[in-house]
C-alpha cells in the first residue's frame, strides 16, 4: 500500500512506472488505488497488485527505490496471495447480494451458500487443497514448494473466523429462515404446522390459533393449489382470497418488502450525482425560445 501510494502520488513516479509497464508489455497500464469508503476496490487493489508484482519488483531495482523487504519474504507473498483469493471470493459474493429485486429470501440463499462454501475451503486447506485459491497455487509453484509443505492451519484458521463472523452478523436469519422457506413452498409435505406458526406469530405478532387455521386450509384448498406454480412466490399470495388468508397475505407482504442492502436507497443517489454532474445537459433562454 505504501509502495502504491508513492507513486500514485508524485506525478513523475507514476509516469515513470507507466512508461515501464508499456515497455514490458504488462497487461495493465497503471497500479489501482484502495478506498475505505468503496469495499470492492480492496479486492481489485490486491489482484491489481498482485498481477503487476514482477514488473514493480523491477520497477523498484532500475529506479533504485526504496527496498521493500516484503516483496522477497516467501511467507508474506504466500500470506499476499491467500488474502488476494479470499478477497475475490468475497467481492462476488458482495456483488452477487446488489441489483434490483433482491429480497431476504434471495439474501438468505446467497448467504447460505457463501458458508458452505466457506465449510468447503476450510475442509479442503486441511488436506492442502488449493483448487479454490489459484494466487496461493501459482505462488508456491515459483517458489517450488510442494503443497504439502504449506502450513495450511494457518489459512483454515482464517477461513474459520470468516465463517464465525458471518454465523453472529447473519444470526437473525435464523429465525426468518424457516418462514421464508414456507412461503416458498406452502405444499411441502413435511410441514410442522405448529412450528411455522409459532414462527409467524413471533415474527409478525399475529394470533396464533388464526395463522395455524389458515396453514391448514390453504394445504387443503385445492383450488389454490393448482394456481401455484414455481417461481411465482410473490404473485402466488396475490391469489389468496383477502378475507380467508388475511394473516398469511400479511406475513408474506411483510417478509418480501424486506431487503438487506442499500443497493436501492443508493441508486437514486447516484443517478442525481449524474444529473448534477457537468455533463449535464444546461438549459438556456434559446432552448426556452426553440
Amino acid at each position: 500500500m505504501k509502495f502504491v501510494c508513492s507513486v500514485r502520488a508524485r506525478s513523475l513516479q507514476r509516469r515513470l512506472f507507466r512508461a515501464h509497464l508499456e515497455e514490458t508489455g504488462a497487461e495493465h497500464t497503471d497500479l489501482l488505488l484502495h478506498t475505505d469508503v468503496r469495499w470492492l476496490s480492496r479486492g481489485t487493489f490486491l489482484a491489481r497488485f498482485w498481477e503487476l508484482l514482477p514488473d514493480i519488483k523491477d520497477f523498484l531495482k532500475l529506479s533504485k527505490h526504496a527496498e521493500y523487504a516484503q516483496l522477497e519474504d516467501h511467507q508474506w507473498l504466500l500470506d499476499l496471495a491467500f488474502l488476494t483469493d479470499l478477497t475475490d471470493l468475497l467481492n462476488d459474493f458482495n456483488l452477487e447480494l446488489q441489483g434490483k429485486d433482491k429480497h431476504v429470501i434471495n439474501m438468505i440463499s446467497s448467504v447460505n451458500t457463501f458458508k458452505s462454501k466457506l465449510q468447503l475451503l476450510s475442509s479442503r486447506l486441511q488436506h492442502c487443497d488449493l483448487r479454490n485459491f489459484p494466487h496461493m497455487q501459482a505462488e508456491i509453484r515459483s517458489q517450488s514448494k510442494d503443497f504439502a509443505q504449506l502450513d495450511s492451519a494457518r489459512y483454515e484458521e482464517q477461513v474459520q473466523s470468516i465463517l464465525l463472523e458471518f454465523e453472529r452478523r447473519f444470526t437473525d436469519f435464523a429465525s426468518i429462515e424457516p418462514v421464508a422457506s414456507y412461503l416458498c413452498f406452502p405444499f411441502g409435505p413435511s410441514i410442522d404446522v405448529d412450528s411455522i406458526a409459532s414462527r409467524i406469530v413471533l415474527l409478525f405478532h399475529l394470533d396464533n390459533s388464526a395463522v395455524e387455521n389458515e396453514i391448514l386450509t390453504l394445504q387443503n384448498d385445492i383450488e389454490i393449489k393448482s394456481r401455484a406454480t414455481p417461481g411465482m412466490t410473490g404473485q402466488f399470495w396475490n391469489l389468496l382470497p383477502e378475507q380467508k388468508y388475511h394473516n398469511l397475505r400479511i406475513c408474506a407482504f411483510n417478509l418480501t418488502a424486506l431487503f438487506g442492502s442499500a443497493y436501492l436507497c443508493e441508486c437514486p443517489f447516484s443517478h442525481m450525482k449524474i444529473i448534477k454532474s457537468k455533463y449535464r445537459s444546461t438549459m438556456t433562454d434559446d432552448h426556452l425560445v426553440a
